[in-house]
């Protein structure tokens, strides 16, 4: 059986004893490290690339959630929270669990449960590329987003906006950034300010000019530039 590796973040050192000596009953789950802070907690994820975390919401200069924002691949997450305001959220961003403080047994053996299934629908799927989430703040909103789920990247000078399941979200990152940890099996950028998921182009057509434009599902009708059509139509089979 493939072990599960995973990763505790939590500011207090009698909690992370709580939750190894909680985990130590299921042979089938690994800890690889424990962090007491968000930046540690960053470095250790992005070295050791665990399958879940364990994540303290409430922890000082930097909470779970900045973490998360942080990372460009984020594992799977149970957060752990002495404070219910802050469990209501984590079932807001559409997190694996939660767990409350003091762990019950028989509740952690439920969330536990929950990960294994997680674990095993995603080891099924195809594309392990196309499965990987991030998560993003707009605002007093928060998103867990699969990858493959954004349709549309658009530049706003400074900032960039997603658009994904009926939502729109403004983040603080260049189209340049999004082209580093996005597939390019996927994502294709069609000018200067636009990047799309291939998957979701419903046609495409030549305008009256003579340029492409792309029709996308969901409703979005787009200019590729001049200097991006070859390459478009090549990579597209046109």
């Amino acid at each position: 059986m493939k072990k599960i590796k995973v990763v505790i973040i939590d500011d207090e050192r009698l909690s992370r004893e709580e939750l190894k000596r909680a985990l130590s009953a299921y042979d089938d789950f690994v800890l690889i490290g424990e962090a007491e802070n968000a930046d540690n907690a960053k470095d250790l994820i992005e070295t050791k690339k665990p399958d879940l975390i364990f994540l303290d919401i409430q922890m000082p200069e930097k909470s779970g959630f900045d973490l998360l924002e942080s990372l460009d691949n984020v594992p799977e997450v149970l957060f752990v929270t002495a404070y219910n305001q802050y469990a209501v959220q984590a079932f807001e961003v559409n997190a694996l669990d939660y767990l409350m403080k003091p762990i019950r047994e028989e509740r952690f053996s439920k969330a536990i449960e929950k990960v294994r299934n997680a674990i095993k629908l995603k080891s099924s799927l195809d594309n392990a590329v196309a499965d990987r989430k991030i998560f993003i703040k707009d605002g007093e909103k928060r998103f867990f987003i699969p990858l493959d789920e954004i349709y549309l990247i658009e530049s706003l000078e400074n900032y960039t906006r997603l658009f994904f399941q009926g939502n729109k979200a403004l983040q603080r990152r260049s189209l340049r950034q999004w082209e580093e940890i996005l597939d390019e099996n996927i994502f294709f950028r069609i000018n200067r300010t636009e990047i799309i998921n291939i998957k979701y182009i419903q046609e495409v057509n030549r305008t009256i000019g003579g340029k492409l434009e792309v029709k996308l599902k969901t409703g979005e009708l787009l200019e590729v530039s001049n200097r991006q059509a070859v390459k478009f139509k090549n990579s597209n089979g046109i």
